[in-house]
């Protein structure tokens, strides 16, 4: 602990003092009521007190303009602006992403810059800490990342500005010269079905019944992501029995979600997603799990009604089992099965890319930067002048089955009576 040695009073509400820890003086002022220290960086007595008069001076006029600062530590303000966003979400004002913000800040932001001083962060920090982030990225990050991270840390800066930490002249300049992801790794369907079997067995040779229930919780999720190409994360998660339409017309129904929360719902509203045939199979199978469902319950949940954040780490774990983890296009995740429902959609050529970009919530834009390498197959019959037969027919075989008809339509006559009763099916 430092201990101040030698004191002297320059004028009212001005001095200067040495400490044991170092041979400069440093001076100590007030100015409307408030104290504040600075380092006049001089050894001689005389030479300090000079300094001292001009530092007083200089924070009298920057006052006066209401220019005037006190600088505090980046992870103390990254802090506060984490808690500005996570109040601003919970009272319905703040944005999806704010989500990923938070995540950047203290994944990467927090640790690296953590006791700096705010007003220190200048380019040359900028870059250590860019070097740095590859480092424990272990690759370049991509463009789209750069910008999520650099919109993270202007609301850092904001922060700051806002509350008088920093001058907005002070805010330095943020670059984006990522990598440009042009591919996203996705899963081949036989790919897809090993994932399902990995996950199955998992199940099956689950210790606990509460780990037996999250795999199984795990499985349909992805069927929900592979056949809908919804966003993993805030539009799944936030789901209820009531989001959840049918629309049935003699032995036939068609699955409707009302995606009311998610990455571009504050902007774009509520989007209706239609659910793919295969998932009827997976919807009769949450529904004998859940008989006492209510509208408001959340889709996703366990037997007991709470939540679980371990979807993803249980799909994640299944794909290193598998080695599917790694792709020449990047890792793969649960996200991953999103850009596969896509990129299916685009070589099975059954809609066209301005009603998979409505589907998905996403622009045509993006869908051609990113799907760039399967768009041309969509044209393919017309480029060829041969109509080639669709031979997997995998969705349908379980509809030719008389039996399984019958059933099924015995039991969407049930959802839909559910529905209208009860507001979910």
């Amino acid at each position: 602990m430092s201990v101040q040695l030698e004191r002297h009073d320059v004028t009212t509400g001005l001095y200067i003092f040495l400490q044991n820890n170092s041979k400069r003086w440093y001076a100590r002022f007030v100015i409307d009521g408030k104290w504040y220290c600075k380092a006049t960086k001089e050894e001689d007595k005389e030479k300090a007190i000079a300094k001292a008069h001009r530092i007083f001076v200089e924070h009298q006029i920057r006052f006066e303009t209401n220019t005037l600062t006190t600088s505090k530590r980046f992870k103390d303000v990254a802090e506060k602006a984490i808690a500005t966003m996570k109040h601003d979400m919970e009272r319905g004002a703040g944005k999806v992403i704010y989500e990923d913000y938070i995540g950047c800040l203290n994944r990467y932001h927090i640790p690296f810059f953590d006791r700096t001083f705010i007003t220190s962060i200048d380019v040359d920090a900028l870059r250590a800490f860019d070097k740095w982030r590859e480092e424990k990225m272990k690759r370049k990050p991509a463009r789209s990342t750069l910008l999520t991270h650099n919109a993270a840390l202007q609301l850092v800066f904001k922060e700051a500005v806002e509350n008088k930490w920093m001058l907005a002249s002070q805010i330095p300049a943020l670059a984006a010269d990522g990598a440009n992801m042009v591919r996203r790794a996705a899963f081949t369907p036989a790919e897809y079905e090993r994932i399902l079997e990995k996950l199955f067995e998992m199940e099956e040779n689950s210790r606990k019944e509460v780990t037996k229930q999250i795999r199984e919780l795990t499985q349909d999720y992805a069927e929900f992501v592979i056949n809908t190409g919804m966003r993993p994360g805030t539009e799944l998660d936030n789901l209820t029995w009531g989001d959840l339409h049918i629309e049935r017309h003699e032995d036939q129904a068609t699955f409707y979600i009302s995606v009311r929360k998610g990455k571009t719902t504050l902007h774009t509203g509520t989007r209706e997603v239609v659910c793919k045939r295969s998932l009827q199979r997976t919807i009769w199978r949450m529904t004998e799990r859940f008989p006492n469902r209510q509208a408001k319950d959340l889709l996703f949940r366990l037997p007991d009604g709470s939540e679980t954040k371990e979807i993803s780490r249980t799909f994640n774990a299944a794909l290193k089992e598998l080695g599917l983890d790694e792709s020449p296009h990047g890792k793969r995740t649960l996200y991953s099965l999103r850009h596969s429902f896509i990129t299916w959609e685009l070589v099975a050529q059954k809609v066209t890319i301005d009603v998979l970009a409505r589907q998905c919530g996403t622009s045509i834009e993006m869908i051609e930067r990113h799907y760039s390498h399967v768009i041309p197959r969509m044209f393919s019959q017309q480029l060829s002048g041969v109509v080639i037969p669709d031979k997997k027919e995998i969705e349908k075989k379980w509809e030719h089955q008389e039996s399984l008809i019958k059933l099924w339509k015995e039991r969407f006559i049930q959802w839909e009576k559910s529905y209208k009763r009860k507001g979910c099916i």
